[in-house]
């Protein structure tokens, strides 16, 4: 049989996990053993954040919206309780959106939710004009395409 030796594949190795620790605070980037255990537990935070992340966008659309909401005269709560009353299906990325870059759209949707809120309970949705805010919807929507792009 033939000995194979793994020094090669072993540097190799060790030389990748080096790599990516660098920039690591002291043994964490010189020894192979330390790195290991750095980049796991690095690996670890970036999972845990990376869903902590949604959690924190959602609170900044909940603040941006409650905001738009408080200086046309009606609470964040009152505001997402009369769109669900008048079965707008906007979620909160979107009504954070048209609130800063659309706040004529916004004050519509503001409008429908008070009159929503203020019919009965039992009654029939409050008939909109919803091309308007369809169409600051759209254009909202492609600006932050294009800016992704």
């Amino acid at each position: 049989m033939v000995r194979i030796k793994s020094n090669v594949y072993a540097h190799k190795r060790k030389k990748r996990v080096l790599k990516e620790a660098k920039g690591q605070f002291a043994n964490r980037s010189k020894r192979y053993k330390e790195a290991i255990k750095s980049l796991i537990a690095s690996r670890q935070y970036a999972y845990f954040d990376r869903k902590k992340n949604k959690s924190n966008f959602r609170s900044l659309w909940i603040i941006r919206i409650n905001a738009a909401c408080q200086e046309l005269g009606l609470s964040y709560s009152r505001f997402i309780s009369g769109l669900k009353t008048a079965e707008i299906n906007l979620d909160r990325k979107v009504l954070a959106e048209l609130a800063v870059s659309a706040p004529d759209a916004f004050a519509q949707i503001v409008e429908t939710a008070k009159a929503a809120a203020a019919a009965p309970a039992k009654a029939k949705p409050v008939a909109v004009a919803a091309a308007p805010v369809k169409t600051a919807v759209k254009k909202t929507v492609k600006k932050t395409a294009k800016a992704k792009a």
